[in-house]
């Protein structure tokens, strides 16, 4: 599973804003709305122009702070991967309202740079909860060392990147690459990169906050670069929403695919790049069911011998084939008792080409410690006179019809060309693979108003790739990511090279989450 989702721990907004009389001592700076089930941001230019220092501004910022600490436990037990492999998004979603909504802003993520108190305060109109974090104070005892909030900025150490999104239309959802902020946040106390979780600040880029002269008493924030005109008012489902897709939320991503090439391995080919005449074996190592480190190994080489098959062709037999000049390929560790080997084998040794070929995994290129032998289907390219037209019939082999939140579930795909033909004989004596997918994506969508919970990541994190070995194409989803009670479906999209776009498949699998 190449994703997982942090819901946000707290969340607030914070104001200067007038109350309903528009009198200058009825700003709602002491107000907290730390259990209302949005956040907002707006700025109000001149809405009362009879202040000393000329026109009025309005602001209101919104903060929002993650766990954290389930992020760094969730990477100790390799749930996501190491630093470098993973990326932090943060992701906010908009909340309609019947207000008037700014077009064209952008909006500044910056990391709160003191402790605060979320509070219980609900009334986002007029401004009636007090207390806890607000415009002027962090907490109850605490002052912001700056009114309206203390935040990094660009200007501070490099380990206090500064994040903006522009929003042309205004309804936009929040969606920004935050991971060197998540990286120092896990960062361990005291080094040069940490620095504490405090949350995130979300509010207007200063050029687009309201003008003001000179700061004043009742909270106006001097700002002789801001706007003279006003930006209201933008609004995000809070993490107390009753909608479970549209809370705030971090998002892990990473490439998570296993591309194991024993179903599918290629002879080389002059046709063919460097690339694609490698293919990767993997072995993995269960005991009692549980993936485990070979002792002597750990995380080290470890080393692979191909052979042809002996007359029965059920064990290897002869000497060792030669991949890329060699009679051993040195391969590595890849994570908890799983460990690879890339190999190229061209089809013009002494035994030619046989349709399957015998791999042995050592402990040392002699051989010396034998760990598993292994069968191999092999191919070769397939060469076109045109451009190929794909037509493929997918299944979920083991899909069933609910399952429950604490599951997480490995789905099999079995896939087979369309126009596939096979006659009686065929069917009764052979047990047909399934077709591999290369670049296959999955989606997810709640079936009762077609809501995509999960998008296509065919991006650069590939998050929603599926993998594949030699029982076909799978991937793995945490039920924990979905709302029980409700019916999903699985939708498949494959890549056809010959058209140079994906393809989704018309098939949806159907499914229902339950506690």
């Amino acid at each position: 599973m190449g994703f997982k989702r942090y819901t946000g721990s707290a969340d607030t907004t914070i104001t200067n804003a007038f109350k309903a009389s528009l009198t200058a001592n009825s700003r709602g700076t002491g107000s907290n709305m730390g259990y209302a089930d949005s956040i907002e941001v707006f700025s109000i230019y001149g809405q009362n122009s009879g202040s000393s220092l000329g026109k009025s501004q309005e602001l209101c910022r919104a903060m929002v702070k993650f766990p954290i600490t389930a992020i760094s436990a969730d990477r100790t037990a390799a749930a996501i991967p190491a630093s470098g492999s993973v990326n932090f998004f943060l992701k906010l979603s908009n909340a309609k309202h019947p207000w008037t909504l700014p077009q064209d802003f952008t909006l500044v993520v910056a990391s709160v740079s003191r402790s605060w108190d979320e509070g219980t305060g609900l009334d986002m109109d007029e401004y009636s909860d007090l207390g806890k974090a607000n415009w002027m104070s962090a907490s109850t005892t605490t002052a912001w060392t700056n009114i309206g909030g203390d935040f990094r900025d660009d200007n501070e150490a490099s380990d206090a990147p500064v994040y903006r999104q522009t929003f042309p239309l205004g309804y936009e959802d929040l969606e920004i690459n935050i991971t060197p902020t998540v990286e120092r946040w896990m960062q361990t106390s005291g080094t040069a990169l940490h620095h504490p979780n405090y949350g995130l600040g979300i509010f207007l880029t200063s050029s687009q906050e309201a003008y003001a002269a000179a700061a004043a008493a009742n909270g106006v924030i001097e700002n002789t670069g801001g706007a003279e005109i006003s930006y209201y008012t933008k609004k995000f489902f809070a993490r107390s929403s009753e909608y479970f897709f549209k809370r705030p939320w971090i998002e892990a991503r990473w490439d998570s695919r296993v591309e194991d090439d024993r179903g599918g391995f290629y002879y080389s080919s002059s046709m063919a790049p460097a690339t694609d005449n490698l293919n990767t074996l993997y072995l993995y190592n269960y005991v009692r069911g549980q993936l485990t480190n070979i002792p002597a190994i750990g995380t080290g080489l470890v080393y692979v011998s191909l052979f042809s098959g002996n007359a029965g062709n059920t064990a290897p037999s002869g000497i060792q084939l030669l991949s890329g000049g060699a009679t051993v390929v040195t391969g590595g560790y890849v994570s908890t008792g799983i460990y690879s080997a890339s190999i190229c084998m061209t089809s013009s040794s002494a035994n030619g080409a046989p349709s399957k070929l015998f791999d042995l995994w050592c402990s040392l290129p002699t051989g010396s410690t034998q760990y598993k032998t292994g069968s191999i289907s092999t191919k070769t390219f397939r060469n076109f006179q045109g451009a190929p037209t794909f037509e493929r019939h997918t299944a979920i082999q083991n899909l069933q019809t609910s399952y429950r939140r604490n599951q997480t579930v490995r789905f099999r795909t079995f896939v087979r060309d369309k126009n596939w033909s096979p006659t009686i004989y065929t069917v009764s004596t052979t047990v047909n693979p399934t077709e591999v997918i290369e670049s296959a994506s999955y989606r997810i969508l709640r079936l009762v108003d077609n809501y995509e919970v999960l998008p296509y990541g065919t991006g650069s994190e590939y998050s929603t790739y599926l993998s594949y070995d030699v029982s076909g194409n799978y991937f793995d989803l945490s039920m924990l990511e979905l709302e029980a009670g409700y019916m999903y479906g699985i939708k498949l999209s494959y890549y056809n090279g010959s058209v140079a776009t994906w393809v989704e498949q018309p098939e949806t699998f159907k499914f229902r989450v339950d506690e």
